[in-house]
């Protein structure tokens, strides 16, 4: 196994590492792009088959490559994303090589080595850009299932004639969650939902796309004093790894009216019977109202600010009590064959090998310059902003990063 040098290598070829490529490009800095999988897109190839972004055309603004399609509202479904990262990646001459699984990294020689199965690198700086979708989470309770219940993660799910015939368990509310049970919905199946401590928002908000205003603030709006939330924004380091808000029109009160049974927290289960929490409406009613407290009022300061003329949206609270299911459900008798573990992922750079992770298993770091001298992150969440892992906000952060290592040397 040779070792081949190379001055920056950059772990991961989606959307982060290849944001960061272009502007390495940009800065006349040689590097490499390596990636575990054998063909480009990143993890938007382990959604479902009926995946569409809940970001507007108009938003993708990879670095160097601003939307100037036909359909600047319209949402790509998920092969469509694929296309675009494999057509951007070859757009801004991104140097990749696929199949290329990183198993170590150690402090050597002023710089790095990294070991992958079929070679190693010498590398002056690396970047961590593998993103937040690294290891499906399950919760403990997963394992109490009984065996005749077919369960899967949500990377792993890609369509209703997946499951078995018969009701299902979505656990989580989420994008995912949501998104997933309003499609079972649709194919005709009894659907139960264990809703979590997920946040909602609407499509769109006084006549603007939800991702029109988002792209003001992040863009427009210091000039008048507002941001995006903030990293240090957040209550406590946990809060990284919320889920993503879902949309109001696959919310758990509209899942309910379409038929869904709401339950809360699954707890754990006894034999074929599964225990949840009590705390339903507490989670609906934070769902619904978290937009009310955080972004409306930014919203409406930004429309004031710049002289927007725009109706006002009533408020999405107050809508009454949503219908609850049992604190306990019998699997069997329900004929429940199959769950949907909606419930997110987990970081994994336990091939690190430096003592750079917090208890969260996320590197310590400046936005995204770690403390490892040479090391650095990108499109983690709330890396530095709400929007450091998604499309519209990860170039920002990317260009950050190459300016770090310029002024380095």
């Amino acid at each position: 196994m040779g070792t081949e040098t190379v001055d920056t290598l950059v772990v991961g070829a989606g959307q982060a590492g290849l944001a960061t490529s272009y502007w390495l490009n940009q800065a006349g800095i040689g590097h490499l792009l390596v990636d575990r999988r054998e063909t480009l897109g990143g993890a938007w190839q382990d959604r479902w088959d009926s995946f569409r972004l809940v970001t507007p055309n108009f938003s993708l603004q990879l670095p160097g490559q601003p939307y100037q399609g036909p359909d600047p509202d319209a949402y790509l479904g998920r092969d469509a994303v694929i296309e675009l990262f494999r057509g951007y990646a070859g757009g801004i001459d991104a140097p990749v090589r696929l199949g290329t699984e990183v198993m170590g990294l150690a402090v050597a020689n002023g710089g790095f080595r990294v070991d992958t199965p079929d070679a190693s690198f010498a590398a002056r700086r690396v970047v961590l850009a593998t993103g937040p979708y690294q290891v499906p989470r399950l919760p403990e309770a997963a394992a109490g299932f009984p065996a005749t219940v077919k369960q899967l993660h949500s990377n792993d799910y890609r369509q209703p004639g997946q499951l078995p015939k018969g009701a299902v368990l979505v656990v989580g509310s989420g994008q995912s969650g949501t998104q997933i049970a309003s499609e079972l919905l649709a194919a005709g199946r009894r659907v139960h939902v264990a809703v979590s401590s997920c946040a909602g928002a609407p499509r769109s908000y006084r006549g603007r796309n939800l991702y029109w205003w988002l792209m003001q603030i992040l863009i427009q709006g210091p000039k008048h004093g507002m941001q995006v939330p903030m990293v240090d924004d957040l209550p406590t380091p946990a809060a990284r790894f919320g889920c993503h808000p879902h949309l109001f029109e696959d919310s758990p009160r509209r899942l309910a009216e379409r038929g869904a049974v709401l339950h809360g927290k699954v707890l754990g289960t006894d034999g074929s019977t599964v225990r949840f929490g009590d705390d339903v409406a507490q989670k609906v009613a934070f769902a619904e109202a978290d937009f009310d407290v955080r972004f409306r009022p930014m919203f409406d300061s930004y429309a004031a600010a710049v002289g927007l003329d725009l109706p006002q949206d009533p408020p999405a609270t107050g809508r009454g009590r949503v219908p609850e299911g049992e604190v306990s459900l019998d699997l069997e008798a329900e004929g429940i064959s199959a769950v949907v573990w909606a419930t997110g992922f987990r970081l994994d750079f336990s091939w690190l090998g430096l003592p750079i992770l917090d208890e969260w298993g996320y590197p310590f770091h400046q936005r995204g310059v770690t403390i490892q001298p040479g090391l650095y992150a990108i499109g983690l969440p709330w890396l530095h902003s709400e929007p450091s892992s998604v499309i519209p906000g990860v170039g920002a952060d990317a260009a950050h990063l190459v300016e770090q290592m310029v002024a380095a040397g």
